[in-house]
């Protein structure tokens, strides 16, 4: 029997030869017809169960709706315990758990938030002793757990921020000095910029812990109180490797962990007296609120970032922070002004030259403002295909012609980008080899963004007309989806 998790299906209806059918086809009319004949299941606690409404349930059992959204579809699996490969999904949680293991607790209040943390140099290191130890021997169900913590947003993210335009402060030093040299810092400084590099390369969180366990030795490093020189440029290499492990945790869908390590970045940078790179973070944190469906959150932040770095930042870090400001824009249905910020970026880029400033902004070329360009454009042709989808897909495809193999993340959501550029404009037989591309360049990467916008990508391919290309278009994106 494969149904090993007790749940509101017994193992008899789930061996069902009719259900499992169903099932593996996304046939959810039949299959919630099914659930309710032979489960036992009112339409009221499928929904309740599945997180839907009574009112969807009804369309979907009267094939007036279909569900065409893999996070539904994981909802379903999840909310009647239906294991994951009948759905062609992978083993769930819940799956792997023993069953007096299967309700997931709530968080325990030693998971406090950060945001009362003071901008204090010494304060900032024990943030980061607490942070990277949690996370060191999260376990399963605590992993389960942090996926459900929601990010925060307005007023309770804002305002703690303020802190950073303030002079920092230190603690009286210690009289035992720690023993860093330049060398030692100089290898931390290339260990971090390799783990930069592979994250931008792959994407997704499989050198997490590595990143948090280097993190956790630089901390132990600051607890000693190093010579200040030494110690300036550890907390850089503090911010950056907070940096990278918030990237990671965000692009795992851990969003208010990723919140955290921003945070402790941003108080790194501030220690450290480096406010172009603590502007950096401040639009890390914007993008995050880009893709929470937050623009106000995220101009504010923008904002906070340009006020910070007034005469500090250089032309290629001055044009990502206007592409930011143009994506909150474009989110606003602000055209004008995204227009206006965008050009801005274009002209803050024309005055970069090689090597003049950090390796963290060198990525922000011509090709990477256009990739970027590309993705607003396409935003906006969700809406108005015919006036933007050509333009978006001008963009994308001039940058992913000219993207390099460390970018194998970018270059999977340009593929996905111009797919469905092409099935926004109604070019159907183009959309589908985009998707192939799209789907094979996936593959290159663990990324959990690259495979959200996949998912985004499936509902093109769902429907009773389609072609057998689009056919097939449907089963590699759900193929991979589902591994």
């Amino acid at each position: 029997m494969d149904a090993t998790t007790p749940g509101p299906l017994t193992p008899e209806v789930l061996d069902r030869e009719d259900l499992r059918r169903a099932l593996s086809e996304h046939d959810f009319a039949a299959a919630f017809t099914l659930i309710k004949k032979w489960g036992g299941l009112s339409q009221n606690r499928i929904a309740a169960a599945c997180q839907l409404t009574p009112g969807k349930v009804s369309t979907i059992i009267a094939g007036q709706q279909l569900i065409t959204s893999f996070e539904v579809v994981r909802r379903i699996a999840d909310g009647l315990r239906i294991p994951g490969h009948l759905l062609g999904l992978a083993p769930r949680l819940w799956e792997q758990q023993p069953p007096h293991n299967q309700q997931i607790p709530p968080a325990s209040s030693s998971e406090g938030p950060t945001e009362d943390v003071p901008w204090r140099a010494d304060a900032t290191v024990h943030l980061a002793t607490d942070l990277t130890r949690s996370d060191l021997v999260m376990d399963r169900r605590a992993a389960a757990r942090a996926l459900t913590n929601a990010a925060i947003t307005g007023t309770a993210l804002l305002d703690p921020l303020e802190g950073w335009l303030q002079p920092g402060f230190s603690a009286d030093p210690s009289p035992c000095r720690g023993r860093l040299g330049a060398r030692d810092i100089d290898e931390l400084e290339a260990t971090t910029q390799a783990f930069r590099r592979w994250d931008h390369k792959y994407g997704g969180g499989l050198r997490r812990k590595a990143v948090l366990g280097q993190l956790s030795e630089v901390a132990a490093h600051l607890e000693e109180h190093q010579s200040d020189h030494v110690e300036q440029r550890l907390y850089g290499v503090m911010a950056q490797l907070a940096g990278t492990a918030a990237t990671m945790a965000w692009d795992s869908g851990f969003q208010r962990r990723a919140q955290d390590y921003y945070r402790l970045a941003l108080r790194a940078a501030h220690a450290g007296n480096d406010t172009p790179f603590g502007a950096n973070v401040l639009a890390g944190m914007a993008r995050q609120m880009l893709y929470r469906d937050r623009p106000q959150d995220a101009l504010e932040l923008v904002r906070l970032a340009q006020d910070g770095t007034r005469g500090a930042a250089g032309p290629r870090l001055r044009a990502m922070l206007h592409t930011r400001e143009a994506w909150a824009y474009a989110a606003m249905g602000r055209i004008a002004a995204f227009r206006r910020a965008t050009e801005q970026a274009r002209a803050a880029l024309a005055d970069a030259k090689p090597g003049e400033e950090p390796h963290w902004i060198a990525y922000f070329d011509d090709v990477e403002l256009a990739g970027v360009t590309g993705g607003r454009l396409l935003d906006l042709a969700r809406q108005e295909p015919r006036t933007h989808a050509d333009a978006a897909a001008a963009e994308i495809q001039r940058a992913l012609a000219r993207r390099g193999p460390e970018a194998a993340r970018s270059h999977a959501l340009d593929w996905i980008g111009l797919a469905e550029c092409s099935f926004l404009a109604g070019d159907v037989h183009t959309a589908v080899e985009h998707t192939r591309h799209a789907v094979a360049a996936a593959h290159a990467t663990q990324s959990g963004r690259v495979r959200t916008r996949l998912g985004q990508l499936y509902p093109y391919t769902v429907g009773r007309s389609v072609t057998r290309d689009v056919q097939e278009a449907r089963d590699i994106i759900r193929d991979l989806l589902s591994s």
